[in-house]
């Protein structure tokens, strides 16, 4: 009996563009700088959580169908529903009630939000220059905020039905600021000059 040879193709996996530039240009400029002995002591991105408030939700339902495919366009995936936890009279507020959404993107996504993020939303701002470098949490974790999602490419501006904010928290493995800045800046992150 011959063996059969079975041609098998073979699927070729492509890295995002920004997590090849991390371990090619990111990691070895990071442990000269830090001096980190080993590889696995460079900071890395962890996750990116996206987030839309939505008080207007409480006179208007359908904002957070309106925001929720907003927000799926942007990232990719569904967003989950946030809920009240506590009721507030002051504002009309009842524990179980919708008042915001929220994404949380690892991986793949991670790295293809951020990259659209640094390289085509963010110079997309009028008058953009650059975004603070102070807004670090003391633990090399990144918080930005947009006043609009309307400078994402995917969303149509003629769906639109409110202009709404957007939050974006870049969570990293750093254990300071400096670091984490360092990582987001050699990313390519457009800070402001000082």
């Amino acid at each position: 009996m011959s063996a059969e040879v079975i041609s098998q193709e073979v699927e070729v996996v492509q890295h995002p563009r920004l997590k090849e530039k991390y371990f090619q240009e990111v990691v070895p400029v990071m442990r000269h700088e830090f001096a980190y002995s080993n590889i696995m002591q460079v900071p890395r991105l962890l996750k990116v959580v996206l987030n839309i408030g939505l008080g207007e939700a409480l006179q208007n339902p359908k904002a957070v169908e309106m925001a929720g495919n907003d927000l799926a366009a942007i990232s990719g995936q569904r967003p989950i529903v946030n809920q009240a936890k506590k009721s507030i009279a002051a504002f009309k507020l009842r524990a179980g009630m919708s008042i915001g959404l929220s994404v949380t993107l690892r991986g793949r996504r991670m790295y293809e939000f951020l990259d659209r993020l640094f390289n085509a939303v963010l110079p997309r701002i009028r008058d953009f220059r650059g975004v603070s470098r102070t807004s670090m949490d003391g633990g090399g974790n990144y918080s930005l905020g947009l006043k609009e999602q309307i400078t994402f490419p995917e969303i149509d501006y003629d769906k639109v039905d409110k202009v709404r904010g957007l939050e974006v928290s870049i969570v990293t493995t750093a254990g300071t600021d400096e670091e984490g800045r360092r990582l987001l800046e050699l990313l390519g992150m457009p800070f402001a000059r000082e």
